[in-house]
């Protein structure tokens, strides 16, 4: 009987034994659940949501950069050049050298989109008294917009000034005189001077005008030969203006804009005023220059 009772007691105390590790296994193992659920939901907000990309960042932004705008300037106003040996009337040839072939001689260098230019020459030979000759030469220049060099309007006034600063400063030139011109395109200006050659005292006229990216430049000149009195220069000089006018307006009418002698030309060509606004505040810049 004893030893049957202890055999008892024996397995109870195994089985209360038994019973009390299960309970530990048990409880060690939840907090290593909720741990598990805690970082599996963590996990779980860190990674992208379906149709994110991986590079998505937690607020919804996305970290790839943004393709940069490719620069841009703006377009040329003018597009075209007329022909050169057109862009003064019959009658102003007639007036300015009256004794020149109906053509003109067309630059060799040439290219009809950019740069052209024309010339004519007279000789109007009066017996003993001599001869009275002229000289007439108009060259078109026209700039492109590019992203490295700037609009085509802003080149253009860039040249122009030089234009104005080169035609007071050439060698042997004396009594050079330099006025601005108004009417005559965005800016304008007329640079004279005397200028002795063997054969005689030149009157020389040099008038250049922008419009828009296109820059006129027109050379004039006379002189008296074997006798002949020497030409008055203002009487050239105003031929000269003339004739820039008239070239300025063949310019505009022929890429579609007003074509009156001495207009102004539309702001709204190239979507932005001409600059400078005032026609003399290039000349005055091109005088400092020399100064």
């Amino acid at each position: 009987m004893q030893r049957a009772a202890q055999r008892d007691d024996r397995a109870q105390r195994h089985q209360r034994a038994k019973r009390l590790r299960h309970a530990l296994v048990c409880a060690a193992a939840v907090p290593a659940v909720l741990i598990t659920a805690g970082c599996s939901s963590d996990s779980g907000d860190s990674k992208p949501k379906a149709g994110e990309s991986a590079g998505a960042t937690a607020s919804g932004g996305s970290t790839k950069p943004s393709a940069s705008a490719s620069p841009t300037v703006r377009p040329a106003a003018y597009a075209k050049l007329p022909d050169p040996c057109t862009v003064l009337s019959q009658k102003t040839l007639g007036d300015l050298v009256p004794k020149a072939s109906k053509s003109g001689k067309k630059g060799g260098s040439d290219e009809p989109s950019s740069r052209a230019s024309c010339a004519w020459d007279s000789l109007a030979n009066n017996g003993v008294k001599g001869s009275q000759f002229r000289w007439l030469n108009i060259s078109l220049l026209r700039f492109d917009s590019d992203v490295t060099r700037g609009p085509a309007d802003e080149q253009a006034h860039a040249y122009f000034s030089r234009q104005v600063k080169d035609a007071q400063s050439v060698d042997g030139a004396k009594d050079t005189k330099m006025v601005p011109l108004s009417g005559t395109g965005a800016e304008a200006a007329a640079v004279r001077y005397d200028l002795k050659k063997k054969e005689g005292l030149f009157k020389q006229q040099t008038v250049v005008a922008r419009v828009e990216n296109v820059v006129v430049t027109l050379d004039y000149n006379g002189a008296g030969l074997a006798g002949e009195k020497t030409p008055d220069a203002d009487d050239l000089t105003k031929d000269a203006e003339k004739a820039l006018k008239e070239a300025v307006a063949s310019v505009s009418k022929a890429n579609g804009a007003a074509g009156e002698p001495g207009s102004q030309p539309s702001d709204s060509a190239s979507g932005t005023p001409s600059k400078p606004s005032s026609p003399s505040a290039s000349a005055s810049e091109a005088a400092g220059a020399k100064a």
